[in-house]
């Protein structure tokens, strides 16, 4: 397995809804995107940073959306489908597994930080293609698999006070 050299040219793909779920239900908290981003660097080239987040009607997340930018996250914005009900949906899925194929040719590492088990058909794509594909999520809330098929797991949830805000 590769190790991490300040030579890799790094993605990083935040999968903003599950980490803010995962955190929110396993701790009750928000997350610290700053640090999540400085473990995926990792003091590596960072090339492209994609933060995928969600839009509700009443504009709130806006704030929120700014500060990721910030940061140096290039935001991509969805709307939250409201389905006939009263069901909401808002899925990244297909839309960060084509960014990922897409930067993938610019990039020595992908970074992926979601739990989600969706990807583990991208993360098995990226290493066939020569690429280190790396996952960040909080273990309790991520797909054995995934971790599995990593070529490297960082479990937020090892040291959850590092990334997850005070308040």
């Amino acid at each position: 397995m590769p190790i991490k050299h300040k030579e890799q040219r790094v993605a990083v793909l935040i999968d903003v809804q599950n980490m803010y779920h995962s955190a929110k239900n396993l701790y009750g908290k928000k997350v610290n995107f700053a640090e999540i981003l400085k473990a995926a660097v990792s003091e590596r080239k960072l090339i492209r940073a994609f933060a995928y987040v969600v839009r509700t009607k009443t504009g709130e997340e806006k704030p929120f959306f700014e500060a990721l930018s910030k940061l140096g996250l290039e935001t991509r914005v969805r709307d939250l489908q409201e389905f006939y009900g009263g069901m909401k949906k808002a899925d990244w899925d297909v839309g960060i597994t084509i960014d990922a194929v897409k930067t993938a040719s610019g990039v020595d590492v992908i970074v992926l930080v979601s739990g989600d088990g969706d990807f583990i058909q991208l993360v098995e794509y990226l290493k066939n293609q020569g690429k280190r594909a790396e996952v960040i999520a909080f273990g309790k809330s991520t797909s054995s698999r995934l971790r599995e098929i990593a070529d490297e797991f960082i479990d937020l949830g090892e040291t959850p006070e590092k990334f997850l805000l005070k308040k």
